[in-house]
Order: structure tokens, then C-alpha cells, then sequence
């Protein structure tokens, strides 16, 4: 019989994630979501970015994060429910994910679904899944082609309102 699921392991028999994986152990977002799976029925899906995308990121961008900020780009790729790709076609947006909220300012995903292709969109960056890592109804672990930035750490930070007359 399989053991206990393990996320990064996962991750490192299909290769091109190491960067993933180092992100997962760091923040030990990898312990937290194999004891999700181990001890809930709930599911988790996670968006794998590859080495490639996070390569495409701006020199220094992952460095300059914080640890509560690497943190937070790691669970925004990682949503507390088993969802399929068919299920991405009548999923309600915006998505919650593992980082916070739906609300403006937090971290929302949306994702349109047609066909097998689906994309997700951050506000800041889109991405899309280019295929299925692994699946077993309780975790789906999908590759994606960039990395999601979400807009409470990448976007334009608003600007002030304008003066009174």
C-alpha cells in the first residue's frame, strides 16, 4: 500500500520544480499541506510553477521577499480543495486560495476554464496549466508555465487620491 502523500516528493520525481520544492521546504508549506492530505478529506490542488517560470521572474524578486512574503506566494499557489480540470469549468471566481481571502487586496485567482485549456489570472500576471503532474482525486498538483503573483505583494500600489477642491 502507497504511504502517506508527500507533496514535495511528488514534485521531485517529476523534476523541473526544484526551485518549487526548495520554496515548499523553506516555508514549510510542504509539511503543512501533506498533513492537510493525510489528516482531512477536504483535497488540495497546488499550481507547480516550473524552474523556467520562476527563472522568467526579474532578477532578485524571490530575494526580496520576506519569509512571511515567500510564504504567501507559496500558498497562493495552493487551493484548500480537490479541483479537477473538468471542475475548473464551473468553478465560482474568484478562487480562495491558501494565502487569504477573496477580497480586493488579498489573494484571489481567477480562472476561465474552456475545454482542457485553463488559465488563471492574478491581476498582476496570468498563467496557464500546461499539464497534470499527478492527481488522485484527494491532491491534483498542475503544472503551470509562469509563476502567480498576486496583487497584495506585485501590484501597483494605489495611488492617493486626488485633493479636495
Amino acid at each position: 500500500p502507497a504511504g502517506p502523500t508527500n507533496v514535495t516528493g511528488i514534485l521531485e520525481k517529476a523534476g523541473q520544480f526544484t526551485t518549487l520544492v526548495r520554496l515548499f521546504r523553506i516555508t514549510q508549506i510542504g509539511d503543512q499541506i501533506n498533513t492537510q492530505l493525510n489528516n482531512s478529506n477536504q483535497g488540495v490542488t497546488i499550481f507547480a510553477p516550473t524552474d523556467a517560470a520562476f527563472s522568467a521572474l526579474s532578477a532578485g524578486t524571490l530575494n526580496s521577499l520576506s519569509d512571511q512574503q515567500k510564504v504567501s506566494l507559496i500558498q497562493f499557489h495552493v487551493l484548500p480543495s480537490f479541483v479537477s480540470i473538468p471542475q475548473f469549468q464551473t468553478v465560482s471566481n474568484p478562487l480562495r486560495t491558501q494565502a487569504g481571502d477573496t477580497a480586493a487586496g488579498e489573494f484571489p485567482l481567477n480562472v476561465t476554464a474552456v475545454g482542457n485549456q485553463v488559465n488563471i489570472s492574478t491581476g498582476v500576471d496570468s498563467a496557464s496549466i500546461g499539464n497534470t503532474i499527478y492527481t488522485d482525486g484527494q491532491l491534483a498538483v498542475y503544472q503551470i508555465d509562469k509563476v502567480l503573483l498576486p496583487d497584495s505583494l506585485f501590484g501597483t500600489p494605489s495611488s492617493a487620491p486626488a485633493p479636495a477642491p
